[in-house]
């Protein structure tokens, strides 16, 4: 029986160790990224080959899986994959994306004979390094029945959600999770902090009551450290948090919060912490915010 051909199109943080799962997993494995730099350094670490068009990429693959930036890449590159992929493919896209872009890939895949799942991921770099990503499906339980395996190689938990978008629309209830669970573990801090409280009883004695949560166990301790490197941008969580005020405004919800803490982020931007980490909110108590 042959290997299940797959590509992958989307080297960055993410989408480099999920790539390199499926190759361990000993599917056919094909790379694509804009940089071809990054795709041969790939195949210099895993088992696959490199394409160096998204079109030369896809034309054979059973499933296709892309992990790109916002919602304009992600319809820039499908417009190239729907030109060639072969009917009866799999597509699977884990870049989170509006719900919108997401019904209207779905609706275009199935024009063409293939098969659409929106598939926005959570765990983070460390998450994807692992093995151990948190996975939100939106389609059909049909293509998610044939999808399972293969994202499981890079997931501990995938669950379909719903119908074409309900994948995106979960994962921004992840994000608003995120960005309140990090401002009020920036404030404790702060409070902790002027209190004269040791961050390590801090955290030893929190983590393990109601206010524990993996943002306090992960991020806490580095961010008091000042180390912000750990992967999700503040430049992609403005993103999404901008995907989150588009969809609540649709919904006639409000969101208090988010937009504090997306101003909050914002600040931070024009002092240069774009490419931190969305830790970094810690900062925003420091002497030079004020």
């Amino acid at each position: 029986m042959s290997k299940q051909k797959i590509t992958f199109l989307g080297l960055g943080a993410m989408g480099y160790p999920m790539a390199g799962f499926l190759a361990k997993k000993d599917y056919d494995v094909t790379v694509y990224n804009r940089t071809t730099a990054k795709a041969e350094k790939w195949v210099s670490e895993y088992t696959g080959a490199f394409a160096a068009t998204p079109e030369q990429a896809v034309k054979e693959a059973d499933v296709i899986i892309t992990c790109v930036g916002n919602d304009n890449d992600v319809r820039e590159i499908y417009s190239k994959i729907f030109t060639t992929a072969k009917k009866g493919a799999l597509l699977i896209d884990h870049t989170t994306t509006s719900s919108i872009v997401a019904r209207e890939l779905y609706s275009q895949a199935k024009e063409k004979g293939m098969e659409f799942l929106d598939a926005p991921v959570s765990g983070g770099q460390a998450g994807a390094e692992g093995g151990i990503l948190t996975i939100m499906v939106g389609g059909d339980q049909s293509s998610f029945d044939r999808g399972l395996d293969v994202m499981n190689s890079y997931a501990k938990a995938t669950t379909l959600i719903g119908e074409s978008g309900k994948g995106q629309a979960l994962k921004m209830v992840n994000q608003l999770c995120i960005a309140g669970l990090l401002q009020g573990l920036s404030e404790a801090w702060s409070m902790a902090k002027a209190s004269g409280i040791d961050a390590d009883i801090m955290l030893n004695v929190l983590q393990h009551g109601a206010a524990g949560s993996w943002q306090m166990v992960n991020r806490t301790k580095t961010a008091m450290n000042n180390e912000f490197d750990f992967g999700f941008a503040v430049d992609w969580m403005r993103k999404d948090l901008a995907i989150c005020f588009e969809e609540a405004e649709k919904l006639g919800i409000d969101l208090p919060c988010a937009h504090e803490v997306d101003k909050k982020y914002a600040e931070l931007q024009q002092r240069g912490y774009s490419r931190a980490d969305t830790s970094v909110l810690f900062k925003q108590f420091d002497d030079e915010s004020r």
